[in-house]
């Protein structure tokens, strides 16, 4: 049987400062949709979405049809949001657990995520970064997104896509203008996400996140120990990285004390050498999370052997991806950009490009088991996965 790879947490290993209780969950989930004047400011799509995600968490269902859940990652969520925009949360949170397994999509993905540059200062043993076809700047890969793009795509995403991530190809503090980025996403969205390997976080750039819309901070670490952390992250140094998320931390701790953000230590795990349990030792007291996703090879997709998966991508009705210059793509494996839908404009907008004709065929082409035929999905181990977290 080939071997998969699956973006979803399934293969996330969290540690959380706070232990979870799901059935007090639960029982606030239902005293809140309960409540009709709790959804007054949902519309009827909106409502039918709530209506399922209360079958599912309160009624028994013995079907083999997708079922939605809550995972820790969304419990902890669920802490941070504001009670009114529970049920809010929970249908832009259904249409990304559910709709990648019943092939659905509507008008606007469920997540997205947006390149603020795609430069990087590092080039771990594991990332395109490492492909000198992609960071040639005469091949026209790298850049850095400027602010009337963001503005723009922000713009379009507000009220329609919950789910944010200011992360992509490059290392997103690279950019000149992320303090104005963050700035300009406060109170936007309810799930902004922003992943760092932490090497260049200044007081200042802690200060912009933390003032910013982030909900969640993820920096990018693989191990414990320095010597093994250069071998993978090369270019980097553990001891700074540590320095800088220390600081993080003391930053958090002394002017926003009530500030509601998941901080996560996420590594890639590529090698027999690492170990979690080192990882939660060392990190465990400096963010609230600790987690490995399985290495999945990004770096050589597209020089990889044809395999014999046909089993849908869950990216392709689950998120997209708006590169530094506003390029499109259904992912990030697909790094060199060859099956874009185009470049997102005023007139050519988020909702027009993720319903185009493009992603509608690839879609079609995956659930006829026919991804064999698209390149590089025919070297891609992306699938969906039913386990969660």
């Amino acid at each position: 049987m080939e071997k998969t790879y699956n973006k979803q947490n399934s293969f996330l290993k969290f540690h959380s400062l706070k232990k979870q209780n799901e059935k007090e969950t639960l029982k606030y989930l239902k005293n809140i949709l309960d409540d009709k004047s709790k959804l007054k400011s949902l519309n009827k799509y909106q409502l039918s979405i709530i209506d399922l995600v209360k079958k599912d968490l309160f009624t028994e269902k013995n079907t083999n049809s997708p079922k939605f859940q809550l995972s820790p990652s969304v419990i902890k969520e669920l802490e941070l949001i504001n009670k009114k925009e529970i049920p809010k949360y929970l249908f832009h949170r259904y249409r990304y657990e559910i709709f990648p397994q019943t092939y659905t999509a509507d008008k606007y993905p469920p997540y997205l995520q947006i390149e603020p540059t795609s430069f990087c200062n590092y080039r771990c043993v594991f990332c395109y970064q490492t492909n000198k076809d992609f960071t040639t700047k005469s091949n026209g890969y790298m850049g850095h997104m400027k602010l009337e793009m963001f503005k723009l795509i922000v713009d379009q995403a507000e009220n329609n896509i919950e789910f944010i991530s200011l992360a992509s190809r490059g290392e997103p503090l690279v950019s000149p203008v992320i303090e104005k980025m963050l700035e300009y996403t406060r109170g936007k969205f309810l799930s902004l996400k922003i992943n760092t390997n932490a090497s260049v976080l200044t007081e200042k750039k802690c200060h912009a996140i933390l003032q910013g819309g982030v909900q969640t901070i993820v920096f990018s670490a693989d191990a414990a120990d320095a010597e093994l952390y250069k071998k993978l992250r090369v270019n980097g140094k553990l001891e700074k990285v540590v320095a800088n998320i220390r600081m993080f931390k003391k930053i958090r701790e002394k002017h926003y004390p009530k500030a509601k953000i998941i901080t996560r230590v996420s590594g890639v795990k590529v090698s027999d050498q690492q170990n979690f349990k080192d990882m939660e030792n060392f990190w465990s007291e400096m963010v609230d999370q600790v987690a490995f996703v399985d290495y999945c090879q990004w770096e050589n997709v597209y020089k990889m052997k044809e395999n014999k998966l046909s089993a849908p991508c869950s990216d392709l009705w689950r998120r997209m991806f708006v590169w530094w210059d506003g390029k499109t793509n259904p992912c990030d494996v697909d790094y060199l950009s060859s099956l874009s839908p185009g470049y997102l404009k005023k007139d050519y907008n988020l909702s027009q490009l993720w319903k185009s004709k493009l992603y509608e065929s690839l879609r079609t082409k995956h659930t006829l088991k026919s991804r064999k035929k698209i390149n590089p999905c025919n070297r891609c181990t992306v699938v969906w996965n039913l386990l969660l977290v």
